[in-house]
């Protein structure tokens, strides 16, 4: 067959099979992203029916989901409403380094791989995937919680922890002396703070530089920018990821509200392409043989994500409710894990199938946790506090409380 025709034949029925599994998702009332990774799983190497024409159209769509995904996040947002996020949450961001990178940094000890190989694990189970946290909120309807300001503040100090993380751990990986991380280091801090810099100071002169009456030349313009500031970001040692959000955060008003309205459907078609390419990506043989230790270190971080949750939105005053809620959506990891794996596997090749099985195991079971989190405590909750006192009349489960809502969303619950 010849190649163009292989590529649109595979193609074609990649995003079918997409649309059909997410419409049974919807029926079961499921998010679609663990039903994505493992159809990846199954058609890619090493899977039932490998694909191959369409698998370099697919990398790229991988990359261009994630950057869509972050860019639609920072819509959301102000640049003042970022600065303020960060300048409240940064103790909620320490400790999430410190309950998440320990048990990282510990197991890679213990596997017997060095302090390269700790501190490569440490950032696997730190970072939480701002992919799949995007793409869950979207599905669950909870951009307008109470919770979802702290939930992106915690990934934000996370995304920009990683200019400072990324190029330490590159040059510990290469054996490059201080001066050479130094400089690095100083690139990418360097690269965060300009952008940063001209969201906030000069966010509505480009605001009015790429508003447009036409919906075809706006979604152009945004597009087209947003890509190119994530491809200069990823050059100069910064997430793609991070350069897409402070696109997003520079563009406000109604240029930000058309660009949401435009972009929605191309992001959900792209970030589909992501979950699918990152099980593409994984050969299903090695992921038995490392599954019993990730997964024990899976179970620990999922508990030690939710603390971090319950935390940082307790000191926002949030309700319990809330609290649990953003505990169960931070679990999910992804794209970074998989990232740093990819840049450790040369020094520490044991590091790559482990990653692997970890971030499937937990990138599955992310939308489960933020889905069953916040019910499943409220009624051990519910449970625990009838056995402290004498029965009593059944009451309803209560109504969310105020806290846990948005204004425009109080009244009603948002799950």
């Amino acid at each position: 067959m010849h190649d163009t025709t292989a590529l649109l034949v595979e193609l074609g029925s990649v995003i079918l099979g997409l649309g059909i599994i997410g419409r049974f998702a919807g029926r079961i009332g499921l998010s679609p992203i663990p039903l994505y990774l493992l159809a990846g799983l199954a058609f890619g190497e090493g899977g039932l029916l490998p694909l191959g024409a369409s698998e370099e159209f697919t990398a790229i769509g991988a990359e261009i989901g994630v950057i869509l995904l972050l860019l639609l996040l920072g819509l959301e947002y102000s640049a003042s409403e970022l600065v303020t996020s960060l300048k409240t949450q940064y103790p909620s961001g320490v400790v999430d380094f410190v309950l998440n990178a320990t048990p990282g940094a510990i197991a890679g000890l213990m596997l017997g791989w060095g302090p390269v190989g700790a501190v490569a694990l440490a950032g696997v189970t730190w970072i939480s995937s701002s992919g799949v946290i995007a793409k869950v909120m979207t599905d669950m309807g909870r951009l307008g919680n109470r919770e979802t300001p702290v939930i992106l503040g915690v990934l934000v100090i996370e995304d920009l922890a990683m200019a400072v993380y990324l190029p330490l751990l590159t040059a510990m990986l290469a054996g490059v002396g201080l001066a050479g991380g130094s400089i690095a280091l100083l690139i990418a801090l360097g690269t965060v703070g300009f952008v940063l810099y001209l969201a906030l100071r000069h966010g509505r002169l480009i605001s009015r530089a790429v508003s447009s009456d036409n919906p075809e030349m706006l979604l152009l313009v945004v597009l087209g920018l947003t890509v190119l500031v994530a491809g200069v970001a990823q050059q100069l040692q910064v997430s793609a990821a991070v350069g897409a959000f402070l696109v997003g955060i520079a563009l406000s008003g109604e240029v930000a509200e058309g660009a949401r309205k435009l972009l929605t459907p191309l992001r959900d078609l792209f970030a589909a392409v992501f979950f699918v390419f990152f099980g593409l990506s994984t050969d299903p043989a090695e992921i038995p043989p490392v599954l019993l230790p990730a997964a024990l270190l899976a179970v620990v971080t999922v508990f030690t994500k939710i603390g971090t949750g319950w935390y940082a939105s307790r000191r926002a005053g949030i309700g319990p409710r809330g609290r649990w809620r953003a505990g169960g959506t931070l679990v999910a990891r992804g794209e970074f894990s998989i990232v740093i794996a990819g840049l450790a596997v040369a020094t520490e090749p044991r590091i790559g199938p482990i990653a692997t099985a970890y971030v499937l195991i937990l990138v599955i079971a992310g939308p489960l946790t933020a889905r069953w989190t916040e019910p499943v405590a409220s009624r051990l909750q519910a449970a625990l506090a009838g056995k402290r006192r004498k029965p009593a009349a059944a009451r309803d489960e209560p109504m969310p409380s105020h806290d846990d809502l948005t204004p425009e969303h109080a009244g009603r619950d948002s799950d």
